[in-house]
């Protein structure tokens, strides 16, 4: 008999008691993981806090869902609006307090070869990605104590191996240490820390915009001496491999809002979740080889540079 799955099974169905009296509070609830994760927690019955960055994105949530959805309006990247959302929050749970924080609010661009970007294209993503998470995060604390509950912080398997250049896999990297060291922080306080680390999945993380728009975007505003040493078929080639990659993308988002769910609601969350094949496929192992082996497979998806030695 398989005493590991048997193991594996009780630990996946040993829920937290009294769900109906639990509060969630959910960043990035526009869409996305966070919009379908929302309406999951609804339907289990749980009194979910959803805040969106747009009112569109609220008042559509709202009419989907039951009177158990309440939402409000947040941007992660100010502190102010950060300010209002607890404020919110403390007036919805009272004394019971928070009992998950879904930290899910995420950006992917600009992302490209490092050198074809500038402070300001980093800046965007990791303002959103990793600061504006640590600051919501630390506003939301002390409920999350008083109830005993759990942080869920959004990574990515960009955050265990750096797959492109830009403030992505900076900013997750950062969401992984931020997150390990929280975790260690506040166990002997009854609050545990997960990280959910995905695949490749289709939402609307990388904009409306298409792929090569953007890219030419950023390749037009280089200088003439960069786009030299790189050359036009460098160009081509890595934007036509980045379109390929977003092609693969899995759209069934629920694998990935399936491991939040199980982060909110089991007795016996896991420190990790990897949702997707390519996850446990390429890049765990990837993360987890030598460097020089990484290196090698990673650079052969990467075009010859013009100016290449």
């Amino acid at each position: 008999m398989d005493f590991s799955f048997m193991y594996r099974w009780f630990k996946n169905c040993n829920l937290v008691r009294n769900l109906s009296e639990k509060y969630v509070f959910i960043t990035g609830c526009d869409s996305g993981f966070g919009n379908l994760l929302a309406r999951q927690l609804v339907d289990r019955g749980m009194r979910v806090l959803a805040a969106c960055f747009t009112e569109e994105g609220a008042q559509k949530l709202r009419q989907d869902t039951s009177y158990r959805l309440q939402t409000t309006l947040l941007d992660v990247t100010k502190t102010e609006s950060i300010q209002a959302a607890a404020q919110w929050v403390r007036n919805q749970v009272g004394e019971q307090g928070l009992w998950a924080l879904v930290n899910n609010a995420g950006v992917g661009i600009p992302s490209g070869p490092n050198e074809w970007l500038n402070k300001e294209d980093f800046m965007k993503v990791i303002n959103v990605n990793l600061v504006g998470l640590i600051d919501v995060t630390l506003h939301m604390l002390p409920m999350i104590k008083k109830a005993r509950g759990r942080v869920i912080n959004m990574s990515s398997s960009g955050g265990r191996v750096a797959v492109i250049g830009g403030g992505y896999c900076v900013s997750k990297f950062g969401v992984e240490a931020f997150s390990d060291s929280i975790r260690r922080e506040l166990h002997y306080f009854g609050v545990k820390v997960c990280i959910i680390e995905p695949g490749n999945y289709r939402t609307s993380i990388l904009g409306k915009e298409g792929m090569e728009s953007r890219m030419r975007k950023l390749w037009e505003r280089l200088p003439q001496e960069t786009r030299d040493s790189y050359g036009d078929e460098y160009f081509q080639i890595y934007t036509e491999n980045l379109k390929n990659i977003m092609q693969l993308a899995d759209p069934k988002i629920s694998d990935v809002t399936n491991s939040m769910e199980h982060a909110v609601v089991s007795r016996s969350p896991r420190v990790r979740y990897n949702p997707g094949l390519d996850a446990k496929l390429l890049y765990l192992p990837l993360a987890k080889f030598p460097t020089p082996v990484t290196d090698f497979i990673l650079s052969r998806y990467l075009p010859r540079p013009a100016d290449s030695v």
